[in-house]
């Protein structure tokens, strides 16, 4: 069913705001515990939703981009973020362990297959969580593609998209000394996991800040997290890119796509993703029979921005009525 202009947000796209009607903590193990929630149609077709980070979390938002007469849409928190404990964790805490994880929500929640939604590491988890169990995604619905190679780290990490923004990389590069500035992430490593509260956390806003920043087409420079969101974003993220997102090799999922190029999917990407650049949502698109890029044009990495809304928002209004095609 198509929604009333009253139903819309003033962007032209998102769904008005719902509250969960379930919500829980399942103990993964490892001293884990994850949050879940579940909205929309208890009898809809099941979308995951996978937030980015690592160490993001899940926010009242990502419950619109769904028809909620239509969709039973399953958010959690990965491990160490959000609502999930302990915070900021990284014991106990790889791709591999949410791959783990995302399987256990599935078989907790009772469902045989299921949509998987994810955007920046969300979409590197979702593709990740397909190749490991193709007959478990019924269709992967990615944004902002980030495939955890070398050279995006290298890009974001190692003064590449500091060329376009060099006034907010000198505050990102401003607190290592210049001996240390050949491996930023190991030079944040020190210090994030210092064991002294104050400097990770200051250096943790940091991290956030330069990430934050770029986010947006529109960016106008960013501000300070709050503290313990930033602390476990930082610490998470780093943890993850100082270990290569956890992979056996460089490139890893784009030599993977052959297990799962019959899953049907769509890319969303911004043409001005300073975070994730379009070259990978390109490679991606170009690797994988079954997707379909759409380039946004005057857009960048986030969520929120307008035009990477529209499209999402279309994307899942069009599987409406796709439930018997997809197996759901």
């Amino acid at each position: 069913m198509d929604r009333t202009a009253g139903q819309k947000h003033a962007a032209g796209a998102l769904y008005p705001s719902i509250e969960p009607y379930d919500a829980r903590i399942i103990d993964v193990g490892d001293g884990h515990r994850l949050y879940v929630e579940q909205c929309g149609n208890p009898q809809g077709m099941p979308v995951v939703v996978l937030h980015g980070g690592p160490g993001g979390g899940c926010s009242p938002t990502m419950r619109r981009y769904f028809d909620p007469r239509h969709y039973r849409v399953i958010l959690f928190d990965q491990r160490g973020c959000g609502r999930s404990t302990p915070h900021a964790e990284v014991a106990a805490n790889t791709t591999w362990h949410l791959v783990a994880d995302i399987e256990r929500i599935r078989a907790a929640l009772g469902i045989e297959r299921w949509i998987v939604f994810g955007g920046s590491w969300g979409a590197t988890l979702a593709l990740i969580y397909a190749q490991s169990h193709p007959d478990r995604a019924a269709f992967l619905a990615l944004r902002g593609v980030f495939l955890m190679t070398r050279a995006e780290l290298d890009w974001f990490y190692g003064g590449g998209a500091g060329r376009f923004w060099p006034e907010i990389w000198a505050r990102f590069t401003a607190p290592i000394p210049e001996a240390e500035r050949g491996d930023l992430i190991a030079a944040y490593h020190r210090r994030l996991f210092s064991g002294d509260y104050v400097t990770e956390t200051r250096h943790a806003r940091i991290w956030a800040s330069w990430e934050n920043a770029l986010a947006a087409i529109e960016s106008r420079g960013g501000g300070d997290a709050p503290a313990d969101y930033a602390r476990a974003f930082a610490r998470l993220e780093n943890h993850y890119f100082r270990n290569f997102g956890f992979l056996d090799c460089d490139g890893q999922i784009l030599a993977g796509m052959a297990r799962i190029r019959q899953i049907p999917g769509e890319i969303v990407q911004g043409r001005y993703d300073m975070i994730c650049p379009p070259a990978s949502a390109f490679a991606l698109d170009q690797a994988w029979p079954g997707g379909r890029l759409t380039m946004v044009p005057l857009a960048g990495h986030a969520l929120s921005e307008p035009g990477i809304t529209t499209a999402l928002v279309r994307v899942m209004d069009g599987l409406r009525g796709a439930g018997a095609r997809l197996g759901l």
